[in-house]
């Protein structure tokens, strides 16, 4: 498995749904619907979303 970092290629806002799917081996397609989804549930999860925008490394 790769390391969890925020790649330069195929993103779309800051790039964390293509890290996490680029680390657990999924699409990012996939990682995007997940959270989409998981945005109609009550929860943190655009505070999540910012939080790893800032804690993840940019891919070198």
């Amino acid at each position: 498995m790769s390391s969890l970092a925020r790649p330069r290629h195929n993103r779309v806002i800051a790039g964390v749904c293509a890290g996490l799917a680029q680390r657990f081996g999924l699409t990012p397609l996939t990682v995007r619907a997940i959270f989409v989804v998981s945005c109609l549930l009550p929860g943190p999860q655009f505070l999540i979303y910012l939080a790893l925008w800032l804690l993840l490394p940019q891919e070198p």
